[in-house]
């Protein structure tokens, strides 16, 4: 079962024909929440445990086109963590299972009252390692990519 799923609003579709580009980082932000939902951060663990998770870093890859009305499911997949911060891959695929786009992202625990980072409650620390986990030699393809222009030669 999908971390989230989804269909793409009719605002979301832009001057091309299909889903904005803007729109795909608000549906992997939504993974971010159902994710949160899903370790025990939902509205009441946030409030319970005065913790919350914010995104560092994301680095967004588009291999396809959604377009209005499309369904849309999410996954992650959790590349790497420590006592405060996960480095996670989602993927968004359409109801036929084809990868639409991917989205890596670097997560950081903040305890909310003092603003800083700290260490996952316990709770939420179990809930992290019952996530899928990629072995060190596994990772998807598109994870760890960089940006820049081929070398020319």
């Amino acid at each position: 079962m999908a971390l989230l799923e989804t269909r793409v609003a009719a605002e979301w579709v832009d001057y091309n024909g299909h889903m904005n580009d803007a729109e795909y980082a608000r549906v992997f932000s939504l993974g971010v929440e159902a994710l949160m939902d899903a370790i025990g951060l939902d509205v009441t663990g946030r409030r319970r445990h005065g913790y919350t998770v914010y995104t560092l870093e994301t680095h967004l890859c588009y291999r396809r086109e959604a377009h209005e009305g499309q369904p849309l499911a999410v996954d992650v997949t959790v590349l790497d963590r420590d006592a405060k911060r996960l480095h996670v891959f989602f993927e968004m695929r359409d109801s036929e299972g084809t990868l639409l786009a991917t989205s890596e992202q670097m997560l950081m625990g903040i305890d909310s009252e003092a603003g800083r980072p700290a260490p996952f409650p316990e709770s939420v620390d179990t809930a992290i390692d019952k996530l899928p986990i990629a072995a060190a030699d596994a990772w998807p393809d598109a994870a760890g990519r960089r940006i820049g222009l081929p070398a020319r030669r």
